[in-house]
């Protein structure tokens, strides 16, 4: 199980030492908010490109924006290892799948919770994981909805059926007591907010949590 630290439940002041705490980290997961897709405010690409000079721990940028297309050439420049844009959000999927690809970057699609995940059927030979939100977005610290996990069965279904090599994370409400419910519904990333950056020692708490993973793994 891979564990990405989300930097939204840290102390957003602090950045590059909260990104220093987080070590054995696989990805520093990086929540951008617009006020408009969802009802909060984060930060933006000047703000990922000042904190890349103080890590060398990869990106995984999550865009909860509308119209992340305008948006998407500014976040590429960063050079993410990873990045996912909401089906809620993308008018046109393939175009914005493509240029993410083009851009040498792995190519995601988030979901909410209440969105079906049979929709994503036809976009998913452009994408490399699908990101299942298990809070509704827009705040860090909210409970984990675990009826979002039955939709990873069905998406290991498709991906069984069409042959594609499609990764699967959650994001949100993730801690000790669920990481292992995740893992046995096949996620192989798990976003963590809250149980690393709010624990006394988050280096640790990465590393109890990959364990307790491993265990179902």
């Amino acid at each position: 199980m891979q564990i990405a630290p989300s930097l939204l439940a840290g102390d957003l002041s602090r950045m590059a030492l909260e990104a220093e705490r987080c070590r054995g980290a696989d990805f520093l997961h990086l929540d951008v908010m617009d006020g408009h897709f969802v009802p909060n405010l984060t930060f933006g690409a000047p703000v990922i490109a000042d904190l890349a000079r103080h890590t060398d721990v990869p990106f995984d940028i999550h865009l909860m924006v509308s119209d992340p297309e305008v948006l998407l050439d500014d976040y590429l420049a960063v050079r993410p290892a990873r990045l996912a844009v909401h089906w809620e959000a993308v008018t046109h999927m393939d175009r914005v799948l493509r240029r993410i690809r083009e851009a040498g970057v792995e190519a995601g699609i988030a979901i909410n919770p209440a969105t079906a995940v049979e929709g994503l059927t036809d976009s998913l030979h452009l994408t490399s994981f699908v990101l299942f939100m298990t809070v509704n977005p827009g705040f860090a610290g909210q409970a984990f909805i675990p009826e979002v996990l039955e939709k990873m069965g069905r998406l290991e279904a498709i991906l069984d059926r069409t042959q594609l090599a499609v990764s699967m994370g959650v994001d949100g409400g993730v801690g000790p007591d669920n990481i292992r419910m995740v893992a046995e519904a096949g996620a192989n990333l798990a976003v963590a907010g809250s149980s690393v950056l709010k624990s006394a020692e988050p280096a640790e708490a990465i590393s109890r949590l990959r364990r307790l993973a491993e265990d179902i793994e």
